[in-house]
């Protein structure tokens, strides 16, 4: 097995453009902690005769956690699983809760990995999106993390309406400069069910631009490229030895157990999801049962998936594996489909391993669907 996944379902305030799950409310925060960690228990079984190589703490936003409740969760994990000498484990943070003194605890735990939403360095994009840091926190918690963390990755958003090409430059060279080994990158989104898409809506804030978004990609791809990023997933950039290991291996298809209120699992044959929805969560969970749904992925799935993944890496797709797991009739079915991709030269095949070029990297995921298979 690869990892675990921790979903810590807690904000201090709602961002604008976000519509993971979590509560603005904490007054369950410590009942939830300890679901989590019975939970943890609960699904030992699932790993028998695995090793665990990656714990990740996500959300929501996991650094409203104390550090005992940090250290409480991975103690569960440790006392509960297999894991392996040197794992990574990663907290995703926020910079308004990440104090000198903070950084400082989470230096002394288990954590070696901090992963940070920064999102922008300029305060008019922090305010449009509803952050709860600002500008000032944004730069002071990069400078205090760096002194005690060699492992930290930054998000940062573009396609932000009324960003300009040399502000998104900014943002980019901004992190570049305190020396961050990976950053992870994404364009603005209009989910149905946020306030993002309401303020759109009633003209408050102008609707992102696929063309200023796919500006912003080359931009980001130039810059961090040129500083010696490598460019291993279509949202992710990292120097050597940097990658993420806990989103690798999502990537490569290796299995993972999700804890938590609506966290996803894979055991590579079938996925599994829990509730969306905290009381649900904590009702079930003391009541010894666990709050999830399964689904059996078909053969079809399992090629679709592949397809998605690695056309996203730099691992690409592996006709050979295609052939290997699926079958000559989708190899063939692939070849088919990706014909036109090719002859337009937004799609390669290397050494029997089928990858997007620079042309058609940022249109990844629209390749990708039209490769799969219709169940």
């Amino acid at each position: 097995m690869s990892g675990i996944y921790i979903h810590i379902p807690f904000c201090k305030q709602a961002c604008h453009y976000c519509d993971f799950h979590f509560s603005t409310s904490m007054k369950k925060k410590e009942e939830m902690v300890l679901a989590l960690a019975k939970e943890i228990q609960m699904r030992k079984s699932e790993s028998e005769d695995e090793i665990v190589e990656t714990i990740y703490f996500g959300g929501g936003t996991p650094s409203v956690l104390t550090s005992e409740e940090i250290n409480f969760l991975i103690d569960a994990v440790y006392q509960n699983y297999t894991v392996t000498e040197n794992p990574e484990i990663t907290l995703e943070a926020n910079p308004d809760d990440l104090s000198q003194e903070r950084i400082l605890e989470l230096a002394k735990s288990k954590i070696n990995r901090l992963s940070i939403g920064i999102q922008s360095f300029y305060e008019e994009d922090l305010e449009m999106m509803n952050r709860a840091h600002n500008s000032v926190e944004a730069k002071k918690c990069l400078e205090y993390a760096t002194k005690h963390f060699n492992n930290i990755s930054v998000d940062l958003i573009y396609g932000i309406p009324g960003m300009s090409n040399e502000k998104w430059k900014q943002n980019i060279e901004t992190a570049i400069a305190f020396g961050i080994p990976h950053i992870s990158s994404y364009a603005l989104t209009v989910e149905p069910r946020t306030a993002l898409n309401k303020l759109i809506q009633t003209g408050k804030i102008a609707p992102p631009s696929d063309d200023v978004a796919q500006e912003h990609f080359s931009i980001l791809v130039e810059v961090l490229e040129s500083k010696g990023f490598i460019h291993y997933e279509l949202s992710n950039f990292a120097k050597e030895n940097y990658f993420s290991k806990n989103n690798s291996a999502y990537w490569l298809g290796k299995k993972y157990i999700g804890i938590g209120p609506s966290a996803h699992s894979y055991d590579g044959v079938s996925r599994s999801w829990n509730v969306a929805n905290n009381p649900i969560y904590l009702k079930s969970i003391q009541e010894d049962k666990l709050p999830t749904e399964i689904e059996i992925l078909s053969l079809a799935d399992r090629y679709n998936e592949y397809i998605m993944t690695g056309l996203r890496t730099v691992w690409g797709v592996s006709l050979n594996r295609v052939e290997k797991e699926f079958g000559a009739d989708y190899l063939k079915y692939l070849h088919k489909q990706a014909k036109k991709f090719l002859d337009d030269e937004l799609l390669i095949i290397e050494n029997a391993v089928l990858k997007t070029t620079k042309k058609g990297k940022f249109l990844t995921d629209g390749i990708a669907s039209d490769l799969f298979i219709l169940n």
